[in-house]
């Protein structure tokens, strides 16, 4: 399909700067522009590809002001990033999408779906389940008995969601998830072998919940593991049994969180960060990548850093003595000498 500047402006409510007549195709990388693709300008670092860029149109903020001449007609608009996320979305809407069961499949007799579902080939829903309308359910899924799965919910390829675990509306899951497993509950006896704890509880996910690709969440002991309303999940992430997600946090690649923490609303946790179990985390706390959480923070916007974990100002200024630690003992090993002279 073939827009012009004006009738992209019009959909994300942006001001043209240039040709409104000039005519776009596709998207394209501002670095790597073509003729007749749309690009977009949203950080900074990446100025200097605007003034050489082959894209005909470039999304950019309104508060941008270009230092060199433009070949590009510009979109302004109050948020780039957010304008250019709304367009991709509007653009795989249009996309047509799958429906209907395909075979071989299995889905038990006391199982209910909804109108409009696509269950691909052999996917296995178990007894029980209740799926809504809209729902995509994408080959080689296994949904287990009385899992519920809310409308609009999409789940890839090869997820596994254990039974009597919740989905809420509008939720992603991607491919290799797993949602539900056993807790890691073990009880030593009296020979100090390992005595399985038997987990009883589920998980749930709310609503417009993400979770990334070989994710794992652990159903709780007892009880229930939560991912609440908007939290974003990324992949390679290990949520133990009766962990707490709060609203709208998100959680970069490969983060472990142990049994029973509850993390906050509105949270960012950078990728690799490990926290350790029966832990809070107040809202708003921003956790930088690598950072590792023994104690409970109960600041609100606290922003971390270093294992173990302390405010991210402190741990810049300690960054900067530990790397002068080499010089600093070979000053003093110069003072010993002359002492002793």
């Amino acid at each position: 399909m073939e827009f012009t500047a004006a009738q992209i402006a019009e959909l994300i409510q942006g001001v043209v700067v240039g040709n409104p007549e000039e005519k776009i195709n596709n998207v394209s990388k501002i670095e790597e522009g073509k003729p007749g693709t749309i690009s977009f300008l949203a950080n900074p670092k990446y100025e200097r590809y605007l003034y050489s860029t082959a894209s005909s149109v470039v999304i950019v903020n309104n508060s941008f002001e270009p230092s060199q001449k433009i070949s590009s007609t510009l979109i302004k608009v109050p948020d780039a990033y957010v304008a250019i996320a709304s367009l991709l979305n509007m653009y795989e809407q249009s996309q047509p999408t799958k429906s209907g069961i395909e075979s071989p499949s299995f889905i038990d007799t006391s199982s209910k779906y909804g109108d409009f579902v696509y269950i691909g080939a052999f996917a296995y829903i178990g007894e029980n389940v209740t799926i809504g309308n809209n729902v995509k359910i994408y080959p080689q899924v296994y949904i287990g008995d009385g899992v519920s799965i809310g409308d609009n919910t999409i789940i890839y390829a090869g997820v596994k969601i254990y039974k009597g675990c919740k989905i809420g509306c509008e939720c992603i899951i991607h491919a290799g998830a797993v949602i539900g497993s056993d807790g890691f509950g073990f009880a030593p006896d009296e020979t100090n072998n390992f005595k399985k704890i038997a987990q009883i509880g589920n998980v749930v996910v709310e609503d417009q919940v993400e979770i990334g690709a070989n994710t794992t969440i652990d159903r709780a002991t007892m009880g229930s593991t939560r991912i609440k309303k908007g939290a974003k999940i990324d992949n390679l992430i290990q949520l133990a049994h009766n962990v707490e997600v709060g609203n709208n946090t998100v959680i970069a690649a490969q983060t472990g969180i142990a049994g029973s923490s509850k993390i906050g609303n509105y949270c960012m946790i950078g990728g690799q960060v490990g926290i350790a179990g029966h832990l809070t985390i107040a809202d708003n706390v921003k956790m930088a990548a690598q950072t590792g959480v023994s104690k409970n923070i109960t600041q609100k916007g606290s922003v971390l850093m270093g294992s173990p974990a302390f405010e991210a100002m402190s741990f810049n200024k300690a960054y900067t003595i530990f790397r002068k630690l080499p010089d600093i003992y070979q000053q003093i090993n110069r003072i010993e000498k002359e002492l002793k002279k």
